[in-house]
């Protein structure tokens, strides 16, 4: 199993202090602990370090990042499964370990609808398929033509195998009737690099790594997955609007969940929180600035989102041609 050959790996988790390039140290009693379940360096992280010092100011005392990667997220979420209920241990969680996990896996650690609770939907990034210019496509219907015209399949790099990113493309190419090769990279920012160089040909990946790479000519971005257009990227279609495709979506997500025994005032009382920090302007423009969405929404609503998300990802899942383990 995955879990099994990649735990010596799993288990040298790296904390990171927040915004310090502080040695690594364990979170205090009187911190709250906002753990990533990826490695610094990516998007959650990045956003993760955009809140914690708001946050702080809400909570009235440090937050502190604190990365726990491995497993596609599940060394993270199981992390904070097991933590303490009392709302300082909050993990910035993804569709990965979340909803794609109860598909990928006979057996998990942990339930995510047990044992993490819901706080609220942080923000949403739409993922983006993006090519090397020197490949000569610039929209969906090129690169689906391109890919009829090789029968080998056309590569794609994705931060990982089971990835939201990964599903996107198997329901792509499930939709269109072509022939996608998945290659696997351990993060977006490989992926991307690859992409860039002219290694690989494509890239299904978030837009918040590769927005710079677009906006310097680097990388063209084909579309995006998200049901729309977004706002702040009018001239970058939605796959949505091609031809039998009408109703693709997928989105990446980033959520705040905590163990789930926590108490309901203390989950109300972060909700609140983390919806005050994601509305200050500031907060807004940052996370613009990286291609994503700031959320906050109820946590009734975060609840019946996941439970949708989890419905989704199991259909996208039987396209990718993976089997649980």
């Amino acid at each position: 199993m995955r879990w099994i050959r990649l735990l010596p790996i799993l288990l040298s988790a790296t904390v990171s202090l927040l915004g310090l390039g502080a040695a690594a140290q364990s979170t205090s009693s009187q911190a709250t602990a906002l753990v990533v379940p990826y490695a610094p360096g990516g998007g959650h992280d990045s956003v993760a370090r955009i809140l914690a010092p708001r946050l702080a100011e809400r909570l009235g005392h440090s937050v502190i990042v604190e990365n726990r990667p491995g497993a596609n997220g599940m060394i993270g979420a199981d992390y904070v499964a097991r933590a303490k209920p009392d709302g300082r241990t909050i993990l910035l969680a993804s569709p990965a370990e979340i909803v794609i996990a109860p598909s990928a896996y006979k057996k998990m650690n942990y339930d995510p609808m047990k044992d993490l609770a819901p706080v609220t939907l942080a923000a949403t990034t739409p993922v983006v398929i993006v090519a090397n210019p020197s490949l000569g496509v610039r929209t969906l219907a090129d690169v689906i033509a391109l890919a009829k015209r090789t029968p080998e399949g056309l590569a794609y790099g994705t931060p990982g195998e089971g990835s939201s990113q990964h599903l996107a493309g198997a329901w792509l190419a499930h939709l269109a009737g072509i022939k996608l090769l998945h290659i696997p990279y351990k993060g977006a920012g490989p992926a991307t690099n690859d992409v860039v160089a002219g290694h690989v040909p494509l890239a299904i990946v978030g837009m918040a790594p590769v927005l710079p790479f677009i906006r310097d000519g680097k990388l063209v971005a084909i579309a995006v997955t998200s049901p729309e257009r977004v706002t702040w990227a009018k001239d970058v279609s939605a796959v949505a609007e091609s031809p039998g495709m009408k109703d693709f979506a997928a989105s990446h997500w980033m959520g705040v969940m905590v163990p789930g025994r926590t108490p309901a005032d203390i989950v109300q009382r972060l909700q609140a929180d983390f919806a005050t920090v994601l509305k200050l302007p500031d907060v807004r423009d940052r996370l613009a600035a990286l291609g994503v969405d700031p959320v906050g929404d109820s946590t009734a609503a975060f609840r019946d989102y996941l439970a949708v998300e989890r419905s989704l990802f199991a259909q996208m899942y039987k396209f990718s041609g993976l089997t649980p383990e």
